[in-house]
């Protein structure tokens, strides 16, 4: 009964956030077009389980309990009619597309002689790693530090009076007597904890390991829409696979499946995939990508409160995707607007989500060389990323490629300010904090190397054609 519970739980979201996705989807687009059905899968799981919070936070707004009845029925219900109207508008072309999809999971089109036993292996140690994954998400309670002190306490806590109440910092908690519940980040985000509560609610019962089966749902969810978003951007089904594999198998990143309650994985696939949206808007200028790029944008700012800033790195992309041409000017106010930020910080020293923001450019170099290249977190990512810039590095101010260029600019300078301009710089000696902040750009990182990487390998083959094949299919001169 756990096992069926807790797979009508998970799929809940699932459902009502992949049938909104395919509602609101361009009726023009072929639903089998390369990578689609991935992409839907993925990004829908995101998108309905922020629904799923937003309907949890309605229901205590409105006061009424969570419960089955109040929170699953309605969405079930919308799901449903979801649907129905994806029924109605696409017709078999789903079924068909999925059909192709598996169909090309197995055997892809492009993939041919060596390279489909490539193929093969790595979908085997996808399954494989996605399975002890799943092993140790069911299995391992929860982890203790902040998964056990900021978010789990939350969880505890509305799950057992079925809705949300405040919590409030130490002081406040003592001069009221302990009439209050307090936890180490009271100002944090509630989304994180009611994905927790529900998996709770659908169980029946508190369990401190289920309850994190979401993580695993979010990594399976990034894979997908990783996949997805670079085979709709033009990847080879191959190179497609590749980064796919590079995201799921970060080391950084399974940790946080496998000791599951930090909010770290979920901000940095929710930032990956608003990106990714982001650049499907840009490649087709549909709105519907713009418009589910800003819903994922919002769901960062309500994980973590460092999502807020990092859904502001999305903003210049979006500049230069509306004016490419101004584009040196937008670097060029960015940069001064930095050097601005800079003259206040050194006459001030103001606090923000707990970081105290002043002119102190101290960073640990040493330590954060050693996070970046030499420990095992990121395997060869940052070098690769430094490749690619140099390589890439015409495609990368290219019209195509540009708003990644600058997201990830702007993501790369936020982490660097983070590090060596605030009292976070104090906790990169302990690689404790500077792992987790840099594991929100990770995944996109992979995104950033394989699409800068296929740009570059076009202009190679254009600027240095095979002349043997060139021969082959030279038709001999008539005599």
């Amino acid at each position: 009964m756990d096992t069926i519970a807790l797979v009508a739980g998970a799929l809940l979201p699932w459902g009502v956030g992949l049938a909104a996705l395919c509602v609101v989807r361009d009726p023009g687009r072929p639903v089998a077009a390369p990578g689609e059905i991935a992409w839907l899968a993925g990004a829908g799981y995101l998108a309905g389980a922020f629904i799923l919070t937003l309907w949890m936070r309605a229901l205590s707004l409105a006061g009424v309990r969570f419960g089955i009845a109040t929170i699953a029925l309605p969405l079930a219900i919308a799901g449903a009619a979801l649907a129905w109207i994806a029924w109605r508008r696409h017709g078999r072309a789903l079924v068909d597309a999925a059909r192709a999809a598996l169909r090309a999971l197995v055997a892809p089109p492009d993939v041919n002689g060596a390279t489909r036993l490539a193929w093969w292996l790595l979908l085997a140690l996808l399954a494989l790693r996605f399975v002890l994954l799943g092993l140790d998400v069911a299995r391992q309670p929860l982890y203790p530090w902040d998964a056990w002190m900021q978010w789990a306490t939350k969880a505890r806590v509305w799950y057992e009076l079925g809705r949300i109440v405040p919590f409030v910092g130490s002081e406040t908690w003592f001069a009221g007597d302990g009439a209050a519940y307090f936890d180490a980040a009271p100002g944090y985000p509630p989304t994180v904890p009611l994905l927790q509560v529900w998996s709770c609610l659908a169980l029946g019962r508190w369990d401190d390991a289920l309850m994190n089966w979401p993580w695993w749902q979010i990594a399976a969810a990034l894979a997908l829409a990783v996949y997805g978003g670079l085979r709709s951007l033009r990847v080879s089904a191959l190179g497609a696979l590749v980064g796919t594999f590079f995201v799921a198998s970060l080391p950084l990143a399974n940790v946080h499946v496998a000791l599951a309650g930090y909010a770290d994985l979920p901000l940095a696939t929710y930032y990956t995939a608003g990106a990714l949206a982001l650049l499907r808007w840009h490649d087709g200028r549909d709105l519907r990508d713009a418009g589910l790029a800003l819903l994922l944008a919002i769901a960062c700012t309500q994980i973590k409160n460092p999502g807020i800033f990092w859904a502001l790195t999305l903003v210049p992309g979006v500049a230069v995707a509306l004016a490419p041409r101004h584009a040196v000017r937008f670097a060029a106010v960015g940069f001064g607007g930095a050097l601005l930020a800079l003259v206040v910080l050194a006459q001030t020293s103001t606090t923000i989500f707990n970081y105290r923001l002043h002119l102190e450019f101290d960073p640990v170099w040493a330590a954060l060389g050693e996070s970046l290249f030499l420990l095992g977190n990121w395997h060869l990512l940052w070098y690769a990323a430094l490749a690619i810039a140099v390589l890439a590095r015409r495609e990368l101010v290219a019209p195509a490629l540009l708003p990644l260029t600058f997201v990830i600019a702007g993501g790369a300078l936020f982490l660097f300010f983070a590090l060596a301009f605030t009292n976070a710089r104090a906790w990169v000696t302990d690689q404790s904090t500077v792992n987790r902040a840099t594991l929100h750009l990770a995944p996109l990182l992979v995104v950033f190397v394989m699409l800068g990487f296929r740009a570059f390998a076009e202009r190679w083959a254009a600027t240095h054609p095979n002349r043997n094949a060139g021969a082959a299919i030279t038709p001999p001169p008539v005599v």
